[in-house]
C-alpha cells in the first residue's frame, strides 16, 4: 500500500461538479492499494500518516503532527501510485490490487486513520472520476510505502 501525503492548505474533491469532500489546512492523503496488501499495510499506514510531524511549532520547526493541529485529512484513492514505469512509455498496473480487494482495504484505511485521528475524515469516492484541488503548504510531499518500513 501506497500513500502520497501532502501537507496543505486546503483541499477538495468534487465528483459529477459536487463538492463531496473539503478540508481546510491538513493532509491530502492519495491511497494506492497493491497486490497482496492486508489489514495490517493499512492500519500502520494510518497510524504513521496521522502521527507524521510535518506542521510547524512555534519555533517553525516541523514539530506537531495534523493530530497536534486538530487539522483535516482528505482521503483519495488512486490505484496508478501502483503503476510500474520500468518498460517503455505506457504505465502498467498489473501490481495495482484488483477492485474486490482494493475497496475493502481503502475502507479499513479511511476507518484505521479515523481512529487514530480520533475524529472522521473527507473522502473521494472509490473509483470515481474525481478533480481534486489542493493548495500545497510548504510544499511538503512524502511518500510512504507499507513494504517500506524501514
Amino acid at each position: 500500500m501506497r500513500l502520497v501525503v501532502q501537507r496543505v492548505s486546503s483541499a477538495s474533491v468534487t465528483i459529477d461538479n459536487i463538492v463531496r469532500g473539503a478540508i481546510d489546512r491538513g493532509l491530502l492523503i492519495l491511497l494506492g492499494v497493491a497486490a497482496g496488501d492486508t489489514e495490517n499495510d493499512a492500519r500502520w499506514l494510518a497510524e504513521k500518516a496521522a502521527a507524521l510531524r510535518i506542521f510547524p511549532d512555534d519555533a517553525g520547526l516541523m514539530n506537531r503532527s495534523v493530530r497536534d493541529i486538530a487539522g483535516g485529512i482528505l482521503v483519495i484513492s488512486q490505484f496508478t501510485l501502483i503503476a510500474s514505469t520500468r518498460k517503455g512509455t505506457r504505465p502498467s498496473f498489473n501490481d495495482a490490487a484488483k477492485p474486490d480487494l482494493a475497496r475493502p482495504l481503502y475502507e479499513n484505511f479511511l476507518a484505521q486513520i479515523e481512529i487514530a485521528l480520533g475524529r472522521p475524515v473527507a473522502r473521494g469516492e472509490f473509483g470515481a472520476d474525481m478533480k481534486v484541488a489542493l493548495i500545497n503548504d510548504g510544499p511538503v510531499t512524502l511518500v510512504l510505502d507499507s513494504r517500506q518500513r524501514d
